[in-house]
């Protein structure tokens, strides 16, 4: 299906991830709201709750294994870059509603949940397909470990400031030998995350585009970088002089690497299909979220 197309389709079997912290305890109340509405439209509905030592995984899989076709999360972008790394394996749509702070990946808010809702009921959304990043670490001839990543991959130094030194290869093709704090490579849909924050552009969430960012880079020439989603990324480790460097995965898993050792990146195989309200327009939560002015 092309991105940003419109689709009848009826919703009848919905499965909630619930982040039960988030907004102060608001995503219970918030899906006992919700779960009142679809039940009268005659939708099938489950909860299970994320956990704090497994994440939104163990409920996602419950989920699955009881057949549901839809997830929805509850909570804030942590809640869906959980649930996102959890149902990469699988062909099932999600839709994200907010109670977390920022709200970039979630697009359903508490005020407008009503006729959100009933748009989605009537099978007027829009429907997009967003792609995630696969990590592997290579020391020697042997992968050590491996992840996947919505928003981002991080190299860095653990616990202290310190600059590192790395290598960027893309295709295999030598392209920097760098000083900086780290580098952040990011999906569009983190373009609006940690890169943002260290000097990055902002893509559009369905565009086939990976950046390379890095993080205080020791020199002035050096400045981020664009290529297209089907680019292999390498970053090779150098020297760290103070400090132990590591790998994460959208903030969550962080593995220690050392020099020599060498990060692989690319586009993952299969997509999330994120589904949006029909109002959702993407420029308007980047107004929102950024506070840029709204002049007509």
């Amino acid at each position: 299906m092309r991105v940003g197309d419109r689709h009848e389709v009826k919703v009848d079997h919905v499965a909630f991830v619930v982040n039960p912290s988030s907004g102060g305890g608001g995503g219970d109340r918030l899906y006992l709201a919700i779960a009142d509405q679809l039940r009268r439209h005659g939708v099938q509905i489950a909860a299970f709750e994320t956990t704090l030592a497994g994440g939104a995984r163990p409920a996602v899989e419950a989920a699955l294994r009881a057949g549901f076709t839809e997830i929805w999360t509850i909570g804030g972008d942590g809640t869906i870059l959980n649930t996102v790394r959890s149902l990469a394996h699988a062909d099932v749509p999600m839709i994200g509603v907010n109670v977390g702070r920022l709200g970039f990946l979630t697009d359903i808010y508490p005020d407008d949940m009503e006729s959100s809702l009933s748009e989605i009921l009537d099978g007027k959304y829009h429907e997009e397909q967003r792609f995630l990043l696969e990590m592997a670490i290579k020391r020697g001839d042997e992968i050590i470990s491996r992840g996947d990543a919505f928003n981002d991959v991080v190299v860095h130094i653990r616990d202290v400031v310190r600059m590192m030194e790395f290598e960027t290869r893309i295709d295999d093709i030598f392209v920097s030998h760098q000083r900086a704090d780290g580098i952040v490579v990011a999906t569009p849909t983190g373009s609006t995350a940690y890169a943002l924050s260290a000097g990055g552009p902002i893509l559009h969430a369905t565009m086939d585009a990976i950046t390379l960012v890095p993080v205080s880079p020791h020199t002035l020439s050096s400045r981020p970088l664009v290529v297209d989603s089907a680019s292999e990324i390498t970053i090779i480790i150098h020297h760290t002089r103070q400090g132990t460097a590591q790998a994460s995965c959208d903030g969550h898993s962080s593995i220690d690497v050392h020099a020599g050792d060498h990060i692989l990146i690319r586009r993952k195989k299969k997509c999330i299909t994120m589904l949006h309200p029909a109002q959702h327009n993407y420029f308007e939560i980047l107004r929102a979220k950024l506070h840029w002015s709204e002049y007509s």
